[in-house]
């Protein structure tokens, strides 16, 4: 299965169109997102277009293919809004003998992780920061954000295909 991985679009009509263009362009069967849907937050400046109900639309259209969890500021409305579950706070995909736990990263994250096995992979979103490492025996990607990009890494997404992990800008 090839997956497109993106987190933190936190309401940027113009970040979430140009995530679904290379969604549809990637040939992805799924859209993981790692969560901060909607919302900017109180730490955040406003993302270029912020524009909530117009990324309500956008994404309404890939309800099927989007699989989702909570990030710190998705709350119960957010779910009234959208027509895909977004309030749990972790998936685990099967991998072979991989599990990869996805997770926006405010609970369980790199320095807090989940129990993990040696070789899993933790995904987070959170931080906006991208990041491809090995920590304490697991692995730790974090795609960075769509919209509101930290420390100089772009607005940015990850593809997974077979069995690899490639950062992209977009």
């Amino acid at each position: 299965m090839k997956l497109f991985i993106a987190s933190d679009i936190h309401g940027s009509a113009f970040w979430c169109e140009k995530m679904l263009e290379a969604y549809r362009a990637s040939g992805a069967e799924r859209l993981l997102l790692l969560g901060d849907i909607l919302y900017h937050g109180p730490r955040n400046d406003l993302p270029r277009d912020y524009a909530p109900k117009r990324v309500i639309e956008m994404l309404t259209e890939y309800k099927n293919e989007i699989l989702c969890v909570r990030g710190n500021c998705d709350t119960e409305v957010d779910q009234m809004v959208l027509p895909f579950p977004i309030l749990s706070d972790y998936a685990l995909l099967c991998l072979g003998d991989t599990t990869l736990y996805a997770t926006h990263g405010h609970k369980f994250g790199k320095e807090n992780p989940p129990p993990l096995r040696e070789g899993d992979i933790l995904l987070c979103g959170h931080t906006h920061v991208a990041a491809d490492e090995y920590c304490d025996g697991f692995r730790y990607i974090n795609p960075g954000s769509v919209s509101i990009p930290k420390e100089g890494t772009g607005n940015g997404y990850i593809l997974f295909e077979d069995g690899e992990f490639t950062r992209h800008l977009l």
